[in-house]
């Protein structure tokens, strides 16, 4: 496909759908760095977003649409509502792609490309795998904090080195990795621990510390473990006592998406994450015991909030 005219003059046009932890981040970094014309797709309108980036405080002008009707296809989407919500997303999507569209899918689980493959058209889609964590404090007013190495993980492809391009200038820092699908799972693996743990205690990451709640934590880990080898994923031996020691450095203040939607009364999206160990344990007949009870629990949870 020949390249758009913002393309040529090196000035692209992106959408950010979702105004989240990660999207409001991701719009507010973008808007900062004002390489590019970035617009947000959310429920209210705003004029202005302040963002907590890890070195400053910035308050920057941000353009948010609330009506699809409104936009049309752009160059780069950034999709970054729960993956439970692709769908009520999906009118944003079919506004904004097009045949020159690149839909970076900056949500948790491992199936990117089918969950958006159903609104998005001809557009192209990115698995982005997201490790900084982002907390909304307020409609306009959000936090980053960076949380490993690297803020986003990419595939090595030519869509992924052009949306590591796209985040030059922001606080966001990128990684093409060659073992993705083995981060996509590693990922996984954080998530089923901290997500589910701090959502059903009500309690920020410090929780994790507990010697009972690490109990639980690494049968959950184990658990998956065994599926991820069984659906290819190359990790190592170590990989569940190795993500046991990752989560117990992260900050104890800190949040998780599902902690947020918990207290918010928001439908939880324990179907992308734990849901993604039992049904691929199910395809390969390993037992997952412990997931499923947390599943179980977590589904409870989520419907008595929906």
């Amino acid at each position: 496909m020949p390249p758009s005219d913002t393309t040529k003059s090196g000035r692209l046009r992106v959408a950010v759908i979702g105004l989240g932890g990660i999207g409001g981040v991701a719009a507010g970094a973008l808007a900062h760095a004002g390489r590019h014309d970035v617009i947000a797709c959310g429920r209210r309108p705003l004029k202005r977003m302040t963002v907590d980036l890890p070195d400053e405080s910035v308050e920057v002008p941000l353009t948010v649409v609330t009506d699809p009707g409104q936009v049309s296809p752009v160059d780069w989407v950034l999709l970054t509502t729960k993956a439970q919500d692709t769908g009520s997303a999906g009118d944003w999507l079919r506004a904004l792609c097009g045949p020159q569209t690149t839909v970076a899918v900056m949500q948790n689980g491992i199936d990117h490309a089918d969950r958006i493959a159903p609104y998005a058209g001809e557009a192209a889609a990115l698995p982005v795998i997201v490790y900084y964590n982002g907390e909304r404090i307020a409609d306009d007013h959000v936090r980053m904090r960076h949380i490993s190495e690297a803020d986003v993980a990419l595939p090595e492809t030519d869509a992924a080195r052009a949306f590591a391009e796209l985040l030059a200038g922001t606080p966001i820092q990128p990684i093409l990795a060659a073992d993705f699908t083995a981060r996509l799972w590693q990922k996984l693996l954080i998530n089923i621990v901290v997500n589910p743990m701090t959502a059903l205690t009500r309690q920020r990451q410090g929780v994790l510390q507990r010697q009972d709640i690490q109990v639980l934590t690494t049968a959950l880990l184990e658990e998956a473990v065994a599926v991820a080898q069984a659906e290819g994923a190359g990790l190592p031996p170590t990989a569940a006592a190795d993500t046991q020691r990752l989560v117990l450095t992260f900050p104890h203040d800190a949040g998780s998406s599902m902690y947020f939607d918990a207290l918010a009364g928001r439908r939880l999206e324990a179907g992308a994450l734990t849901g993604a160990v039992v049904r691929a344990g199910a395809k390969h007949g390993i037992p997952t015991p412990m997931n499923n009870t947390m599943l179980t629990l977590l589904s409870g949870l989520s419907d008595g909030i929906a």
